[in-house]
């Protein structure tokens, strides 16, 4: 839980769940699973755990408390889909930001078959983005999965960028994070990868965001790209509703 997020594109983060299982290719470097691990069997830690997946149903309320708006991202440290999560804990997250119309929530999942399942049994406020994490081009699917989803922003996290994606499905998505690795071991990203899906997003009129090149020490290898920064941002399309879809 974190009242101010070092992440580039929120401003909190809020965890209900925390821990996580691998299941993709971009789960090998996990930051969360790294930091968790550390607490691992220190009485009374929030991690004493580790990363083995828990629920925290007295951290549901805890936006409305929150008074001044801010964009929160949900389970930054876990995924909100993840099979061993009850859907009745999803729906009471789901009634939490509704209830918390001025804030913005960013949802992302790398489950994205169990998020398109459930979706229309959830009600989708208009202040909760989707997002899905697609590492390369093995991975697109996932994309498809969220273009049927309902809400009133849809994005992508492509980080940690591992390889080419390829032509990516962009009609109905409406924001674009383009991201490296970072930490010990941190694989590569090559600068051909990220123009390839930059030039896409720029072709389609869609918001771009290049988060960072990665690497042992991303705080020297920085956020230019081709010279510039990249910090588009969406603006949700007021009237978008998706038939058979439950709207809050």
């Amino acid at each position: 839980m974190s009242e101010k997020s070092t992440i580039e594109w929120t401003d909190s983060t809020w965890n209900p769940v925390t821990g996580c299982t691998k299941v993709s290719t971009g789960c090998k470097h996990c930051y969360a699973e790294t930091f968790a691990e550390r607490w691992r069997g220190v009485p009374g830690h929030p991690f004493e755990q580790g990363f083995d997946l828990r629920l925290w149903p007295q951290r549901l309320r805890l936006p409305l408390d929150w008074k001044k708006p801010r964009t929160v991202f949900v389970n930054s440290m876990s995924d909100l889909f993840h099979e061993q999560v009850p859907t009745t804990f999803i729906e009471a997250v789901f009634d939490t930001m509704t209830q918390a119309y001025w804030h913005t929530f960013q949802v992302l999942t790398k489950r994205s078959e169990r998020m398109a399942a459930l979706a229309p049994e959830l009600t989708w406020p208009r202040n909760v983005w989707m997002g899905v994490s697609v590492e390369n081009a093995r991975y697109l699917r996932r994309v498809d999965h969220l273009r049927g989803v309902p809400a009133a922003v849809r994005f992508l996290s492509i980080e940690p960028l591992l390889g080419r994606v390829g032509t990516i499905p962009l009609d109905g998505i409406d924001w674009v994070i383009v991201g490296g690795e970072s930490g010990p071991g941190a694989r590569p990203l090559d600068p051909v990868w990220a123009r390839e899906i930059r030039d896409q997003c720029v072709a389609g009129a869609v918001p771009f965001f290049f988060k960072q090149w990665g690497g042992v020490r991303k705080d020297r290898t920085g956020r230019l790209l081709d010279g510039r920064l990249w910090d588009e941002m969406p603006v949700p399309e007021p009237h978008r509703r998706v038939v058979g879809s439950r709207q809050g």
